[in-house]
């Protein structure tokens, strides 16, 4: 009898049966063990109400199973979860100690459920209980809106809101809670409302974007603390907001690269170009133009451009009435209205000199030359001199005047000149410093300035010229696939020639370097192909790709230019499975026995290689007699009866018959698509369980009825045995009697008295005249004592007791028909307690002549029953 009910959280799922014993003398009763109910926080019991902190150490024990049996029969203890549940907790079946075995998180599961056991060898009680899992506070404040970056104007009032720092802590109460803190808030323009996270800028505080474009300030959130592996825990986090100041317009105009210096020669003209002023806003993030004008000391023989700042000469030298001119220049922002605004002012210094009035020059083969060019092969040897310029460099001022540096100017560090510094002239020469540099697949051309520079004049003269280098292109770069390995997917069954994948690899030279054939080889590609110019790769005009001969295919693919450069991929190649097989039974008729209370199964196979084309639905399409008997599991194909049948008394009351013999068709099919099934024919024989007649051995050859070889082996093997065990016996007789040289008896054997009533062994094959004479017990069971003649095998006396015959404990079932189904399978074991035995007066030799008989009839009914 099942029942199920609710205690406070806990739910018992069953009760088991209650098992009565009947015997001859006494009855009693098993009852199921049962948990002690403690209630809540308590540490031993049946684990209801329990809670457990989320920081206990794994390896602790947490708590103690506790229950009894009122027949005071050991108990064990068991504990399990729910499938696919994290198993947390193990028990040790004896004590009932929980031990934690996996760590817990109350901010992921705060509650376990768990199936808690107790049974005392027959009966078995599972509970469902609830362990909750209690907070610690074991969770940092995690931060919702940082960091972050903002942009606040530098006019921005003093006091202001600028933001509002969000961060949250997962743990409940006080650890849960979250206060706010600057780090260094003395050094900061800022300050933090500590419970709300608003960020202002500080009382009496402004920002000024001349002096800090950005501020970094690291908010500390901190929670209120709490408890943590018995300890008071406070967890806190940081993070950056990074404050961008905007600039406003509260800055005058800055000069660049002040002081300045201007000369004037004595070859100047009117017009000339004596220097050049800069300027700038010094609102640097919105900076307004600039003009720029005189302000005192330039004597009218001095003009300046109003944007540029370009200052030129108005008059010849020789009407210069001073060497040196201090000029006070003063440049002024202008609004966009064109009103001017803020200004500075700064000195520039102007001297009168003598000319330098010959700048370096550059020479080729034909005179001055500004422009020189050379074509050469890429990647040069590092050190080599590119012979195909011929360059020379002359200063005709003398002395100082002449002196100038050489510099080259380009693209990386390819080349580099030599000499650095020269003196009147030079032969100009350029050598290769990064060969790998000069890469025609990086530059088809390469230009550079060669640049002269006077190195002790006032003046700087410089000259320029630029060099040209064409590359021309080798073979220097094999074939680069787009990948290292390619993935493809192919139906199987797919005609020959479909195509699979494309790879591409490009080779970046140039003409026929550049052009890539393709070509595959490896185990796997036997059954495909490749285009050696477009590389698409196909199957063999003739391969059938079946999934279930093989799914997986690889093979390396090459890609090869004119002069055998080479790179390799791999490609893997999976076939798809289809739903091209239907299920199929190991026979389309089958034939089975079924025991009432039993199951019987059947399976399918698909040959499919993959799910779900190989998963296997069953389903009974037919049951004839009666269709409403029997149930089928879609998924493992076994088959039952309803569950109200108990009995063939049921069966027959349904089909009004006596004949337990059913015909189902069941069909098998398959989930693919599209889907397949085929069916086959069950005969099922139903039989119902009870005690044969013939015993074990009866039940064995019930079992296996249908099989004649299985029953013939095991015969055989019997009679082996008995002959083996028989012929190590006498050997051993033998051999003892040969070493005393004279056969003496093991025994004497003393015949029981006449009136000792003879042994009746029954045959166990054949039929009982009633139902109720196969359980009968017709005599006495003796008491056999054997005494040991051979006192120097220094053996005692011996009292063997002879097992009772089996006895069932009832008759068949009034509806059992004598002749009909012998052999069913045994469901009820019992023992029968023996009748009270005489004693026997015996002296010693009667006890061994009886032992030696006792011995004989046995082995003489266990060759009859092999015979049989």
């Amino acid at each position: 009898m099942t029942s199920f009910f609710r205690m406070k959280n806990v739910k018992i799922l069953h009760f088991p049966l209650l098992f009565v014993f009947v015997h001859p003398c006494f009855a009693y009763a098993d009852f199921a063990p049962f948990f002690y109910d403690n209630g809540p926080y308590i540490y031993n019991g049946n684990l209801a109400l329990f809670s457990l902190s989320e920081d206990t150490a794994v390896g602790t024990q947490i708590y103690c199973l506790n229950g009894t049996d009122p027949e005071g029969q050991e108990v064990r203890y068991g504990l399990s979860f729910d499938p696919g549940s994290k198993e947390y907790f193990r028990v040790d079946p004896k004590s009932g100690n929980i031990t934690l075995v996996e760590q817990l998180d109350r901010e992921k599961l705060d509650s376990i459920d768990v199936l808690v056991s107790i049974t005392d060898g027959k009966s078995k009680v599972v509970e469902r209980v609830t362990v909750f899992v209690m907070d610690a506070n074991d969770e940092k404040p995690e931060f919702q809106n940082m960091p972050a970056i903002i942009d606040i104007l530098e006019t921005t009032e003093s006091g202001s809101s600028i933001y509002n720092v969000e961060a949250v802590d997962k743990d409940t109460g006080s650890g849960g809670s979250v206060t706010y803190f600057l780090q260094n808030p003395q050094s900061t323009l800022f300050a933090i409302d500590r419970h709300s996270g608003v960020l202002r800028i500080k009382s009496g505080e402004m920002l000024d974007y001349e002096k800090t474009k950005t501020h970094f300030v690291t908010v500390i959130a901190k929670d209120g603390g709490g408890n943590l592996n018995g300890k008071e825990q406070f967890m806190a986090s940081s993070a950056t907001l990074t404050i961008n100041v905007i600039d406003a317009q509260d800055t005058p105009p800055s000069f660049i690269g002040t002081p300045y210096f201007g000369y004037v020669y004595e070859i100047s003209v009117p017009g000339s170009e004596i220097f050049t002023v800069l300027a700038k806003d010094g609102d640097v993030g919105n900076p307004n133009p600039i003009r720029y004008s005189f302000e005192d000391g330039d004597d009218d023989v001095f003009s300046i451009n109003k944007t540029s700042g370009c200052i030129k000469l108005l008059s010849l030298p020789i009407y210069l009435k001073r060497e040196i001119f201090n000029i006070k220049v003063k440049a002024s922002e202008v609004s966009p209205e064109g009103r001017l605004m803020d200004s500075g002012t700064t000195t520039l210094v102007i001297r009168v000199v003598d000319l330098n009035n010959n700048p370096p020059t550059f020479y080729g083969e034909n005179g001055p030359q500004n422009m020189f060019e050379l074509t050469m092969y890429e990647h040069p040897p590092e050190g080599e001199i590119l012979r195909g310029l011929k360059i020379i460099v002359n200063d005709s001022d003398q002395g100082a005047n002449a002196k100038f540096n050489l510099r080259l100017i380009g693209p990386g560090r390819m080349l580099r000149v030599v000499p650095q510094t020269v003196l009147n002239e030079a032969q100009v020469t350029i050598l290769v410093e990064d060969s790998a540099a000069m890469d025609y697949e990086k530059h088809h051309f390469l230009t550079y300035k060669l640049l002269a520079v006077e190195i002790d004049t006032p003046e700087r003269f410089s000259a320029t010229a630029d060099i040209v280098i064409h590359l021309l292109d080798t073979n220097d770069n094999a074939p680069k696939f787009s990948s290292d390995y390619y993935i493809a997917r192919i139906p199987e069954n797919s005609p020959g020639g479909s195509n699979v994948v494309s790879v591409t690899a490009i080779d970046p030279d140039s003409g026929p370097w550049g052009d890539v054939k393709y070509s595959i080889y490896g185990s796997g590609a036997d059954l495909f192909l490749i285009q050696t110019t477009s590389g698409i790769i196909y199957t063999q005009p003739w391969a059938s790709l079946d999934a279930e001969v093989r799914s997986k295919y690889n093979f390396y693919v090459k890609a090869e230019d004119a002069e055998g450069k080479y790179s390799l991929a791999e490609v893997f190649v999976t076939v798809l499975d289809l739903n091209d097989h239907p299920p199929a039974f190991n026979d389309n008729f089958l034939e089975k026995t079924m025991v009432i209370g039993a199951l019987v199964k059947i399976e399918a196979i698909d040959d499919d290689a993959e799910v779900p084309n190989n998963v296997i639905e069953y389903a009974i399409m037919k049951a004839e007699p009666d269709n409403n008997i029997f149930d089928i599991d879609a998924d493992t194909g076994e088959i039952m009866l309803k569950s109200y049948i108990k009995s063939m008394a049921i069966i027959q009351n349904i089909t009004k018959q006596r004949d337990c013999t059913w015909s189902l068709v069941v069909q098998a099919r398959d989930r693919g698509k599209p889907s397949f099934s085929t069916t086959a024919v069950i005969k099922i024989d139903i039989t119902e369980a009870t005690q044969l007649s013939g015993g074990p051995l009866g039940s064995f050859l019930m079992h296996n009825r249908n099989k004649p070889l299985q029953i013939l082996g095991m015969l055989a093997g019997v009679i082996s045995l008995m002959v083996i065990v028989t012929v190590i016996i006498s050997t051993a007789t033998f051999m003892r009697n040969k070493k005393s040289n004279r056969v003496l008896p093991n025994r004497r054997v003393r015949r029981r008295p006449p009136k000792q009533p003879p042994w009746n062994f029954r045959n166990p094959f054949k039929v009982p005249e009633t139902p109720g004479e196969k359980f009968r017990v017709e005599e006495d069971e003796p008491e056999v004592i054997v005494e040991n003649v051979n006192y120097n095998n220094n053996v005692t006396d011996v009292v063997r007791h002879w097992p009772p015959p089996p006895c069932a404990p009832s008759l068949p079932p009034p509806n059992y028909i004598p002749g009909e189904r012998q052999w069913a399978v045994p469901t009820v074991s019992a023992t029968v307690a023996p009748k009270p035995r005489k004693k026997l007066n015996m002296n010693r030799q009667d006890t061994v002549n009886l032992a030696l008989v006792s011995e004989l009839k046995m082995r003489l009914e266990q060759k009859r029953m092999l015979k049989h």
